[in-house]
């Protein structure tokens, strides 16, 4: 068999071990259900391109060279699925019914909506399970395994996700090294195929011509970049900067002053070692100066155990209140690094293997990354972004609106801080906001003379931060007024001097 026989024969060990696992997974689903009681989604993509050609070599593997004695290229006995979409590309349509002419393929078309016109299948045949081509990072992947039920609300059947763990790199290893035909578009720059109304061509594959005005693009096989592959698909804005209706708290109700939105930000440390106080924790501080450096207003910092499931309800309850949350500690392949596990856990999806992360530990640890089992290459599964910089050694995390920080010490954080800033600056997500101001009085009033009067301050000046604080208990009280508007920081110190004796407050340096 001619798939077969090019895997074998190739010098890509990397390629050999996909195929092989996606083999057993196929031949594991034929040993369930009969040829009668499988089908194949197909839609003329790169993917179910992979999972056609997967599925002849598993299934002459299956079924042994005799039992394929019909043709083996020519016939394939599975009962396989097109949804013909009007607004597909007319070349993927094209490429659908060639394919399907090309190796017998038993079309099964459904021109009405895919869930209804599957339901209408599916009562009519024995279908009982469903080879998918989905890829870990694709928009369905979520939560998915090799063999994953089918989703409530939709009609009972297996979902057989042979190529689950299949990198960009891996999808085009094997077409290529395998010699079959793929859809036209994939030349013409289309590194991700969905319907003509959201896909244009990878503007990373764009070829500067000279001499027209033509734009040309490289094939998509040239992508040196696998996770931007949807790099051509429609973009919708950052939900980091949508973000979530921040809390009201001593004024700053959400809208600072001149329109600026107050963004919310959170730190969470993991690590027993802080809590036991055999380390002093001070990348926390650091990073909220960074933090109100920028504008960004910090609602909370916790230290949580190397545990879990305290990470993932740390995560679960600041992720789904602040507009970004920054992780530190708990990073790496000990067994008390729980930091990824716990955020996979806050956003219910699973741990999975993320090739390009995988690459960067091969080249920072060497003979040490072991494959594919490599733990520390785990990320959670549909929502981790690497944030690659060329200062940093291993790209940053960022789940969401949750960014996993691998510094260990101040130097580390600023290096990683200054990068983190000039890569989210361009797109919004981590935007330098109007900065905050402040000033700060002492007196030798007592408490007891001032507290009423500050809690007045604070209803009258509700846009406004009014604190005190101590450097020791004999010593006077400092009182700080924080915000994004200086004249109003000015009149709250103005209003508050009116309610006691001249020289009464003394404005000192702020820091």
């Amino acid at each position: 068999m001619e798939i077969d026989k090019a895997i074998k024969e190739c010098d890509d060990r990397r390629l050999k071990t996909k195929y092989n696992s996606a083999i057993y997974v196929i031949q594991r689903a034929l040993a369930l259900y009969s040829i009668e009681e499988v089908a194949l989604s197909f839609n003329g993509g790169k993917d179910s391109t992979v999972l056609l050609h997967l599925l002849r070599a598993g299934c002459f593997l299956h079924k042994g060279e005799q039992s394929c004695s019909n043709g083996g290229v020519k016939y394939f006995p599975m009962r396989t699925i097109y949804f013909e979409c009007p607004s597909a590309f007319p070349e993927i349509n094209s490429f659908t019914y060639d394919t399907a002419n090309t190796y017998g393929l038993q079309l099964d078309i459904i021109r009405s909506d895919f869930k209804s016109g599957l339901e209408d299948l599916l009562k009519s045949k024995p279908i009982k399970a469903i080879f998918l081509g989905v890829r870990i990072g694709d928009p369905t992947a979520v939560g998915q395994e090799q063999f994953s039920p089918s989703s409530v609300g939709w009609p009972p059947f297996m979902r057989v996700n042979p190529i689950l763990d299949w990198s960009y790199r891996d999808v085009w290893a094997f077409l290529l090294t395998c010699k079959v035909q793929y859809c036209s578009l994939y030349d013409q720059g289309y590194t991700s195929i969905g319907s003509i109304y959201d896909t244009v061509p990878n503007a990373l594959l764009s070829i500067n011509n000279s001499s027209d005005n033509k734009e040309v693009f490289r094939p998509a096989y040239l992508l040196s970049d696998g996770r931007l592959e949807r790099a051509g698909r429609a973009k919708k804005l950052s939900s980091s900067v949508r973000g979530h209706q921040s809390a009201v708290m001593n004024g700053l109700d959400g809208v600072g002053l001149h329109g600026s939105s107050l963004l919310m930000s959170s730190a969470i440390a993991v690590g027993d070692e802080i809590l036991f106080g055999t380390v002093e924790d001070q990348i926390g501080p650091s990073l909220c100066r960074k933090l109100h450096s920028i504008g960004w207003s910090v609602s909370q910092t916790a230290v949580v155990r190397n545990d879990i499931d305290a990470v993932a309800e740390e995560v679960e309850r600041r992720q789904s209140t602040d507009d970004m949350v920054f992780m530190y500690g708990g990073v790496g392949p000990l067994h008390s690094d729980v930091t990824l596990a716990g955020v996979a856990k806050a956003f219910a999806v699973r741990l999975a293997p993320d090739e390009e992360f995988e690459e960067y530990l091969k080249h920072l640890i060497g003979d040490q990354c072991t494959g594919d089992r490599n733990e520390m290459a785990l990320l959670p599964e549909g929502i981790t972004e690497l944030l690659h910089h060329e200062k940093l050694i291993v790209p940053l995390i960022k789940c969401k609106n949750v960014i996993i920080l691998t510094a260990t010490n101040i130097l580390e954080l600023d290096e990683q801080w200054n990068c983190l800033i000039e890569l989210m600056r361009s797109d919004g997500a981590l935007a330098t906001m109007q900065p905050f101001v402040s000033k700060h009085l002492t007196t030798n009033l007592t408490d007891v003379e001032i507290a009423q009067p500050l809690s007045k301050l604070c209803l009258e000046f509700p846009d406004l931060f009014i604190g005190c604080r101590r450097k020791s208990r004999t010593e006077p009280v400092i009182i700080y007024f924080e915000g994004k508007d200086q004249d109003r920081i000015q009149s709250a110190i103005e209003a508050l001097c009116k309610k006691f004796h001249p020289g009464a407050f003394v404005e000192i340096n702020s820091s």
